[in-house]
């Protein structure tokens, strides 16, 4: 059953009134996950949207976890440096994916055996290794590995990632926030990693939390947050939340024909 793989719908609460500021527009996108042919359609989805829909000062967020687990890692990363350098205010997010990757360039051994079993093999085969070299390296020899394949410009730009985004009432962060401490205080660890605590919670917080990291099968909005990862290395959906003053909306790719559910992770 597909249903299994996703987070279960949670009661719905009445939904509060958030805003952001008069003449700014964002869009918040999901995980990514190294899908570039997706981010490509929706890039293109969310410009289009943003010219029709007329002048704003307009903010486009990535909520982190863009690479791992899809096929493309290394040209979403290449995608995201030549897009942030086409608009004026493309901002990033670390996700737990991205916090993942840069520990196990850096050699840490425990976020090399994680990198290794969440996903990081798709993500170094797109650098260029072929699959029967990275079946035969020890962790030593893969960062050796990954110091020559994985550009220098690349690690810069995520390790420039942000932790923590609000805009208006809003707040966009990758995982959720921990209830009960203020935005200030809140531990990267937790905006990163944070699942049930933060997603059990049914009272509204002092902003509306924009976040992905947990899979679920439509855009889920409630009380206190806006759930926009739908699963795209295995669903084919990328979905981005567009928001301008108290409106909202949703832009997403069509599913691939055949595309899998069967290996849903967060």
């Amino acid at each position: 059953m597909i249903s299994r793989f996703f987070r279960p719908k949670a009661p719905r609460p009445a939904e509060r009134s958030s805003s952001i500021p008069e003449g700014r527009r964002v869009y918040a996108v999901g995980d990514i996950h190294g899908c570039a042919d997706l981010l490509d359609d929706l890039i293109a989805q969310i410009d289009a949207d943003d010219a029709a829909r007329g002048a704003a000062e307009t903010t486009v967020i990535f909520l982190g976890d863009i690479v791992d687990r899809g096929p493309a890692s290394a040209a979403v990363v290449d995608r995201l440096i030549t897009y942030a350098a086409a608009r004026p205010d493309v901002r990033f997010l670390q996700g737990n994916h991205e916090e993942i990757f840069l520990g196990a360039l850096d050699g840490e051994p425990k976020a090399l055996r994680l990198f290794c079993r969440i996903g990081g093999r798709e993500t170094v085969l797109s650098y260029g290794m072929d699959a029967a070299e990275y079946e035969r390296l020890d962790y030593e020899e893969l960062v050796q590995r990954l110091a020559q394949l994985v550009p220098e410009a690349h690690r810069t730009f995520l390790a420039g990632f942000e932790d923590l985004i609000t805009i208006g009432d809003y707040a966009f962060v990758h995982a959720g926030v921990r209830p009960g401490t203020p935005l200030e205080d809140q531990r990267g660890s937790d905006l990163r990693w944070i699942r049930d605590p933060f997603l059990d919670h049914r009272s509204p917080l002092d902003k509306m939390i924009v976040h992905g990291h947990t899979v679920i099968e439509e855009v889920q909005t409630m009380a206190h947050r806006i759930g926009i990862d739908t699963g795209a290395y295995a669903t084919g959906r990328l979905t981005a939340l567009g928001i301008e003053g108290d409106r909202t909306w949703t832009l997403q790719t069509a599913p691939r024909p055949g595309s899998s559910e069967n290996s849903l992770e967060s």
